[in-house]
C-alpha cells in the first residue's frame, strides 16, 4: 500500500511539473489546438456550401467529431517532441538520483499531456458551437462521446512517447508527428463519407481505427448520416473495431515506450 501511494506521489508531482510548466509556456496548448481550429474553420466553416455529405444535413454537424478526433492526432508530435527534449536536456537524468521509476516519468508525462488535450478538446468544440455545430444527444451520451475522444487523446500520447524515447530527434519527431495528424486524418471518415473517397483507398479508410472513433462521436452525438449505417463490418460495428484496435495499441505501445526509455537513460 505504501509503495503504491508512493509511487502515485510521483506521478502527481511529475504531472505538476509538466503542467507548470505548460503555464508558464503555452506554446505546446496552441499547436494541439491551432491545427484543428483551422481546419475545422477553413473546411468546416468556410467550404460548408460546397461540400455535402449524403444524409447529412449540416457539414458543420458531420465534421466536428473529425475536428474533435484531430485534437488527439495532433497531440502525438508536441509529446514526443516533449520526451525528446527532456531526454537530450538531461532532465531525466536528474530523475536517476531520485528513488522513482521509469513508468511513473512516462505516465506523468501522459497525464498531463491528457489535460492539455482536454483543454484543447474544449476550445476546439466552443468554436465548433459558434460556427453552427449542435450535438442532437442527451447529455450522458454527449459526455460518452467525450469520454470515447480522451481516450483515444489518451492512446496517442503513448504514440508520442514511444516515438520521443525512439527516435529522439527534434527534425525527424516533428515531421513524423505532421505526417501522422495528415494522413490518419485524410485516410478516414473525417472530412467526407468512406463512399466519397477513390475505390482503391476505401479498404484503408474504413478500417481507420479513426474513423471507428470518429463514428462512435457522430453517433453519441446525433450527428451520424443514415447512410454511414450501411457497409462492411467497420461501418456496421464501429465500437468494437475502436475498442479492439485501441487496446491493441496501447498494449504494444507502452511496454516499447518503457523498453525505449529505459535503453534511453542507460546510454
Amino acid at each position: 500500500m505504501t509503495v503504491t501511494l508512493a509511487y502515485l506521489a510521483d506521478i502527481g508531482a511529475l504531472a505538476g511539473r509538466h503542467l507548470r510548466h505548460l503555464r508558464r509556456s503555452p506554446g505546446r496548448l496552441f499547436l494541439v489546438t491551432m491545427t484543428p481550429a483551422v481546419m475545422l474553420i477553413a473546411v468546416g466553416y468556410l467550404f460548408r456550401d460546397s461540400i455535402t455529405v449524403p444524409g447529412s444535413s449540416s457539414y458543420e454537424d458531420y465534421i466536428m467529431a473529425g475536428i474533435a478526433a484531430q485534437v488527439a492526432l495532433a497531440g502525438v508530435g508536441p509529446t514526443a517532441l516533449g520526451v525528446a527534449v527532456d531526454l537530450r536536456d538531461g532532465l531525466v537524468d536528474r530523475y536517476r538520483s531520485l528513488p522513482i521509476s521509469a513508468s511513473s516519468v512516462l505516465v506523468g508525462r501522459a497525464l498531463s499531456d491528457m489535460v492539455t488535450a482536454a483543454v484543447a478538446l474544449a476550445a476546439v468544440c466552443g468554436l465548433g458551437l459558434l460556427l453552427g455545430w449542435r450535438p442532437h444527444g442527451g447529455p450522458l451520451r454527449i459526455g460518452a462521446g467525450f469520454a470515447v475522444l480522451l481516450a483515444f487523446a489518451f492512446v496517442m500520447l503513448w504514440v508520442g512517447i514511444l516515438l520521443g524515447t525512439t527516435m529522439r530527434n527534434v527534425e525527424a519527431i516533428d515531421g513524423t508527428g505532421a505526417l501522422i495528424l495528415v494522413v490518419l486524418s485524410f485516410l478516414s471518415n473525417a472530412y467526407v463519407a468512406v463512399s466519397g473517397l477513390p475505390n482503391w483507398l476505401r479498404p484503408a479508410a474504413d478500417w481507420n481505427p479513426v474513423s471507428s472513433v470518429i463514428s462512435v462521436c457522430r453517433t453519441l452525438w446525433g450527428n451520424q448520416p443514415p447512410q454511414a449505417a450501411h457497409g462492411g463490418f467497420p461501418a456496421t460495428h464501429p465500437g468494437v473495431v475502436a475498442a479492439c484496435a485501441l487496446g491493441v495499441v496501447l498494449v504494444t505501445v507502452v511496454p516499447a515506450a518503457l523498453r525505449g526509455f529505459r535503453r534511453a537513460v542507460e546510454r
